[in-house]
């Protein structure tokens, strides 16, 4: 073979390939250089960062994060110090880097331009730089940007020398001082893993012609079964030289089984609105399909200026209100939506490729998801193009938290600079009809309202109804902003069990009605428009340490494991993942309970939950079912979150979950609605269960008439109430099995059976545990060597000395352990974010196997029945105990602190054996039927012979219970040290 003929005929292929080619790819190697002035002595691999390419300062104490700390104990704390080390830094905060550097840095790269590029127009795009750009061609300034939201695109025309070698070289700056939008911005902040320096996504060079397509709008009119399609150029031409054509549907390109609206060649009407502005109306014709999250439609239509051309995809759908209700294209939508926190631990920036993102809203749909709201930031394309596949509705953020260091409406940068993002966003994205929603930032601070409403005045003065409109996503302390088309708000959240038992008679009727705005005069809203809860749920479990290894890229997850440290230390390692389970049990409860609230309240649009995926940052906020990879954790939660988020969900108002033999079951029962179809017909099946075998005891068929389905509307519908006297239920128990006693847990199941788009028949199942306990307890009679006091008295010390048995039942009487403040309900977000601001607890484990609760059957974590044990109840701090003890019923600590706890101990104290028990096990029993039993339980326990504690305290540690306190906890004495913080204009 003759090698030399063989290398001639590729080089002249790759030539005449080169002299065609309309992009040149400027992905791969680029030369470096660190600072303000350029020293090319580097090289990185570009699409990537500073981080993903190894380069920046080594982390060390003096590094000067963008976000805020809020805990400056870090510094300081002794505990700390080997975290603290230089190259070896472990953040409890947020996700830690190796390298981290926020300055100017400079990318540079020779490109050979085409022979055949001459009088064309060469443009340069960047799709995602981070975040200043200032781009120099040959050595010439050819422009500058600063879009957090939307590529930096370049017209480099006059700069570029066809036919020759020509360098590009790109400074980045990663400094928030200028674009103003605040150090804990999702878009920027060290918080979200984090402030990085590079490119991401396409980077190349394009050659168009010289008046080309800069922008193409479409504007779908479901009514009038047509489009609006507003082109624009960058040059003048005529109407004559911009062509049209569909050339797909729903992905397929066309041809003879395809049947498309519009083929080139139909007439259009047309008008030239402005120079260089081209408007046409397409009709869709009568086989118009409409775009939702059921049915995602998608058209794809090309446009040709000369020889340039550009296909847009677009699907057929309108968003409109009606008073309180949210339409899509006639029909109203309920949003059951998630936060993006821009948490990409990986790489530390978000994808640019479809298929990620496919993957994360497809996972969103499998949790009964259809909305996602992205927190002061913009994804880049490829998310809305997903989003567009599958269905999933998006409301990005102008990038832009205008509280922490930053005000709106005072005169700052940001007034202008967020304005301007959404704008571009707008001009960037909004064909995608996944983009229903905009507003213009997170929780603003200064004179926020004015300015959010004529950030939404702007936007319908412009005429573009392709989405809705709110001004901020806020808290419910926040004032009202009444321009907004819907509001994102707070307020409408959250359960009050720490105030009363649990329930399901309650909703947020009141508060997403009518809002009362503080001050000196008070201001009442009515609210008329739809209305979304704001960040709802942030309900948190126990640190997942097997996660640790899934941090395998630019950030390592130091935060776990100082947690996973502080546990052992503290002689719990072996809890780790029973903690997990049993605060993940509550975790998916507490979310039930509150997500349900949600859905049957009335005027109610929909939730925004934060989130369905962790926060690995801000103290790090352990929400989600999902980790921050979108990955199930160690327990079951997908099952459990599907019966209570979907299109349908069965609903049950109970008064109560703890029944006793003489009540009656009653529940009123109610269908959550959300399909496409204004009637579906929808059979609807109640009966109890229990844990044992399907029993199926007071089966009851609603929705029926004359043997047919009655049909629903789209909505919240009462169906009917169902009640089962308990006594019955007990006597149907019996007869299957003749030991049958209690207590006894059983599930109230209600069953609907729907049709779904993708996957045919489905049936919405959603169960409500309750438990029965005896009506009247027989307490054990005690002998002469049992003592039950409240305080280790003379008498108890007596018996102990003489091998006997005490009983403790200290409910608000120990003081080591009082710091600690518990509730039924978890952790909300984190203590370290919030200053120690209680509850400390997130649930707690209950060693179910242990011979105390052979006459309190339990589950291994405090389900419902729990509440009147442990709400508000003290708990015992066990640091003085011996270190592998871990108590029967345990509560579990922030894992900022990780005390060992305990709601009961035991010991052997000198020749007898002590219980305590910080449980009130005392007071109105007549009343608490599960606080009876569980001194039962108690009683039997420690007169019992299976009383035989496994280690000895000495009698002293008892009695400082009563005593003494725990050294105070030292988490949270300011924030980060000034010098650290960002300088904002």
């Amino acid at each position: 073979m003759d090698y030399k003929k063989l290398l001639l005929t590729i080089f002249v292929a790759c030539s005449a390939l080169m002299s065609n080619a309309q992009k040149i790819d400027l992905s791969g190697e680029w030369k470096f250089s660190m600072g303000e002035k350029a020293v090319y002595n580097d090289k990185v691999t570009l699409p990537g960062s500073m981080l993903t390419n190894g380069k920046g300062n080594i982390v060390t104490v003096d590094t000067k994060w963008t976000g805020s700390l809020y805990d400056s104990s870090f510094y300081h704390n002794p505990y700390m110090e080997p975290y603290r080390r230089a190259g070896e830094m472990k953040f409890p905060f947020f996700l830690t880097p190796k390298k981290h550097y926020t300055g100017a840095a400079w990318y540079s790269k020779t490109v050979n331009v085409p022979e055949s590029w001459k009088n064309k127009s060469v443009l340069l795009h960047l799709e995602r730089p981070h975040i200043e750009t200032t781009v120099f061609i040959n050595g010439n300034e050819a422009g500058r940007d600063s879009s957090l939201s939307v590529p930096h695109i370049f017209d480099v025309t006059k700069y570029i020398v066809p036919g020759k070698e020509n360098e590009i070289a790109i400074r980045i700056y990663n400094g928030i001082e200028n674009v103003c939008v605040g150090q804990d911005s999702h878009s920027v902040t060290d918080q979200t893993q984090g402030n990085w320096n590079g490119i991401v996504g396409k980077m190349e060079l394009q050659c168009r012609p010289l008046c080309y397509l800069k922008n193409v709008q479409v504007y779908p009119n479901v009514n009038e079964k047509n489009i609006r399609v507003c082109v624009t150029t960058n040059g003048k031409t005529s109407e004559k030289d911009i062509r049209m054509a569909f050339v797909g549907y729903n992905g397929r390109t066309q041809g003879p089984s395809l049947q498309l609206p519009f083929a080139e060649g139909a007439s259009l009407v047309s008008a030239r609105t402005s120079e260089n502005v081209y408007e046409y109306i397409i009709p869709m014709g009568d086989n118009m399909k409409l775009w939702d999250e059921f049915t995602p439609n998608l058209y794809t239509l090309k446009v040709n200026v000369g020889d340039d051309e550009k296909n847009v995809t677009f699907g057929m759908r309108n968003i409109t209100t009606e008073g309180r209700k949210m339409m899509l294209n006639g029909h109203e939508i309920f949003i059951r939506g998630t936060v993006g926190n821009c948490c990409f631990p990986l790489t530390g920036y978000p994808p640019t490729d479809v298929d990620s993102w496919l993957a994360i809203f497809k996972k969103c749909k499998e949790y009964g998801l259809n909305m996602m709201r992205f927190h002061s930031y913009c994804p880049p394309e490829a998310a809305f193009t997903a989003a567009d596949q599958v269905g999933f509705y998006l409301q990005p953020e102008g990038p832009s938290w205008p509280n922490h260091g930053v005000k709106l409406g005072n005169g700052m940068t940001i007034d202008r600079y967020l304005l301007e993002e959404t704008q571009r966003m707008v001009e960037q994205y909004g064909n995608h009809p996944s983009f229903i929603f905009l507003a213009a930032g997170n929780e603003p601070a200064g004179n926020w309202v004015k300015w959010v409403g004529d950030f939404v005045d702007y936007w319908h003065s412009t005429g573009d109804n392709r989405r809705l409109y709110c001004g901020a996503s806020v808290g419910g302390g926040w004032a009202f902003d009444p321009k907004s088309d819907y509001h994102v708000k707070g307020g409408a959240r959250g359960l009050d069990w720490d105030r009363k038992a649990p329930q399901t008679m309650d909703d947020y009727s009141a508060a997403v009605t009518q809002f009362v705005q503080k001050g000196r005069t008070p201001i009442t809203f009515d609210i008329n428009e739809p209305y979304l809860s704001h960040e709802q749920g942030q309900w948190c479990c126990f640190p997942d340490f097997d996660e640790i290894d899934q941090y395998t890229g630019a950030y390592k997850a130091g935060n776990f494991e100082i947690f996973r440290d502080l546990l052992a230390s503290n002689g719990m390692a072996s809890q780790a993942k029973k903690f997990l389970y049993a605060s993940g049990n509550l975790q998916l409860l507490a979310y039930k309970y509150e997500m349900e609230r949600n859905l049957r309240t009335p005027n109610y649009t929909g939730f925004q939950l934060l989130g369905l995926n962790d926060y690995s940052g801000q103290g790090t906020a352990l929400v989600g079912p999902l980790n921050v990879f979108w990955h199930e954790k160690n327990y079951n939660a997908e099952t459990v979150w599907q019966s209570f988020c979907a299109p349908v969900v069965p609903l049950a108002r109970m008064e109560k979950f703890v029944y006793t033999e003489s009540d009656t079951l009653t529940a009123d029962l109610m269908l959550y609605n959300a399909t496409a179809d204004s009637t579906v017909n929808m059979p609807f099946d109640v009966y109890i269960d229990h844990d044992v075998e399907l029993l199926e005891a007071g089966y009851k068929e609603f929705l029926t008439e004359n043997g047919k389905t009655k049909r629903l509307p789209i909505g919240k519908n009462h169906v009917g109430t169902y009640a089962y006297p308990i006594k019955q239920l007990i006597d149907t128990m019996r007869v299957y099995y003749p030991d049958f006693t209690l207590p006894y847990k059983f599930g109230l199941v209600l069953q609907a059976s729907w049709q779904d788009y993708e996957e045919g028949d489905t049936q919405g199942r959603n169960v409500y545990e309750f438990w029965v306990y005896p009506e009247e307890v027989e307490m054990p009679k005690l002998t002469k060597n049992i003592y039950v006091c409240d305080t280790l008295d003379a008498k108890a010390e007596k018996i102990l000395k003489k091998g006997g048995r005490v009983l403790l039942t200290a409910a608000g009487r120990v003081t080591m352990g009082d710091d600690v403040k518990q509730t039924y309900l978890p952790v909300f977000w984190n203590t370290s974010w919030f200053k120690m601001r209680p509850p400390h607890t997130t649930g707690a484990y209950i060693e179910k196997e242990h011979p105390l609760f052979k006459h309190f059957p339990t589950d291994n974590w405090g389900n419902l029945n729990w509440w009147e044990l442990l709400n508000k109840a003290q708990v015992i701090n066990l640091q003085d105990f011996p270190k592998d003890y871990q108590p029967a019923i345990q509560p579990i600590d922030t894992w900022h602190v990780s005390r060992k706890l305990g709601m009961i101990a035991e010991a052997n104290v000198g020749k007898g054996k002590l219980l305590i028990t910080t449980m009130d096990v005392s007071s109105n029993l007549e009343s608490r039927p599960v606080a009876r039993q569980m001194r039962k339980a108690l009683l039997e326990y420690v007169s019992g012979e299976n009383f035989n504690p496994a280690f000895n305290v000495d009698i002293e540690v008892i009695k400082d219970l009563y005593t003494k306190r725990a050294k105070p906890v030292d988490m949270f004495t300011n924030d980060s040290p000034d010098e650290l913080k960002p300088k904002l204009k």
